[in-house]
């Protein structure tokens, strides 16, 4: 990890005026992955004329609250928005340009499923204004596609990868690793393999078992067993390595990419920025007046498109932050990032400092490093961020 992080000023969440991005939730999928807790749905068919109406209504809600921002970053994420027809994806961004004014750089994402089916639709998204499209490739192995319940085989996922280079500006795709009886070499083999078509991102996830997934019920049957934590821990540290030999930083826990082609929009949650979240289930902070909102929408699509059609919005929840949660909030994101957090801005936040001697400890215990202002964890510290974390904030 380098001693002296690049720290963008332009983008470091300053609380007077912090980056702002807008994340737009497609709830619906061909089919429930086992892994997978997020909120998804099953359905037979959507009627697509219908939910743009309702996102861009809710869309316009949101202008009120936050007001004229200026929008770094969107983001169209699910369940899986490559069901979305491309002309309600336009609908969208049309209504976000003409409600926010937008960076010149503006980067606009778009999760995609690699079966041949939805890879149709990339040169329409890209038409539409998409810059950036993030595959969920999961494997490069077909036996293991089947494991975790994916539709696609690996020999798609190479060809939909091959087409989103083609297509787009800018590509990620993500991969699980930590698999039940995965060992170092296979990982390697596997990593190794997947760099060589990768572009500029990765986001490689351990395979963590979610409460009331399909995996969670397997899992407590013992129908498998995942890795033991120390070899584990030596999967993290192999995929490092290998990724920093290709040029890639881990600039997140989970996120490696080349200086500059970090996901912009996942750095607006992570340096504590506001975020305007729209469909089901989506979640905000956002900064109205001299209030700081934790935003949150009805989860159920039934229930939300009918709120937004009724109401202008689906919104449940908007409840304002105290300062002593928003300290914890930035920590609990920031400490993810390779470049930290400003301990000033904690205490402009939280209305209090940090505890020095907590800090000390940690840095004592060689799981924090302090840089002046700035506190990061080290690579012993990401392996037990949520212990550091917790101390750090007791």
């Amino acid at each position: 990890m380098p001693a002296s992080p690049q720290i963008d000023p332009s983008a470091d969440g300053q609380e007077s005026a912090p980056c702002f991005g807008i994340y737009v939730h497609w709830p619906f999928c061909q089919s429930k992955c086992p892994y997978c807790d997020f909120n998804s749905h099953v359905v037979a068919s959507v009627d697509q004329a219908r939910w743009a109406a309702a996102l861009t209504r809710e869309l316009e809600h949101m202008r009120g609250l936050t007001g004229p921002r200026r929008v770094r970053s969107i983001f169209f994420g699910g369940g899986t928005p490559s069901l979305m027809e491309v002309p309600t994806v336009d609908a969208v961004l049309q209504r976000i340009h003409a409600l926010w004014p937008v960076d010149d750089d503006l980067e606009i994402t778009l999760e995609a499923n690699p079966t041949s089916v939805e890879a149709t639709r990339f040169r329409g998204y890209a038409s539409a204004g998409v810059n950036r499209l993030s595959l969920g490739v999961q494997s490069l192995d077909d036996a293991q596609l089947r494991f975790l319940g994916r539709l696609h085989t690996a020999d798609e996922a190479l060809r939909a990868i091959a087409l989103a280079r083609e297509t787009f500006p800018r590509l990620s795709f993500d991969l699980i690793y930590a698999r039940p009886g995965q060992t170092r070499a296979a990982w390697e083999r596997e990593l190794r393999g997947a760099l060589a078509h990768a572009a500029d991102h990765l986001s490689l996830y351990q395979l963590t078992i979610e409460p009331e997934t399909a995996f969670a019920r397997l899992y407590e049957k013992g129908a498998f067993a995942l890795p033991a934590e120390e070899d584990a821990a030596a999967l993290y540290e192999l995929t490092g390595a290998i990724c920093a030999e290709a040029g890639m930083t881990a600039y997140e826990v989970s996120n490696y990419a080349r200086r500059g082609a970090e996901c912009r929009h996942n750095l607006v949650y992570w340096r504590y920025g506001d975020y305007a979240g729209v469909g089901p289930g989506a979640h905000g902070r956002i900064r109205s007046g001299a209030r700081h909102l934790a935003t949150r929408t009805l989860r159920t699509p039934g229930a939300w498109i009918e709120a937004a059609e009724r109401s202008g919005h689906g919104l449940e929840a908007a409840e304002e932050i105290s300062p002593a949660e928003q300290g914890d909030e930035l920590m609990l994101m920031g400490l993810r990032l390779e470049e930290g957090v400003s301990c000033a801005r904690y205490e402009r936040l939280a209305g209090r400092p940090l505890d020095a001697a907590r800090i000390e400890s940690l840095a004592a215990d060689g799981l924090l490093i302090r840089d002046g202002d700035h506190i990061r964890a080290s690579a012993e510290g990401r392996l037990v961020l949520d212990a550091l974390l917790a101390r750090l904030l007791a």
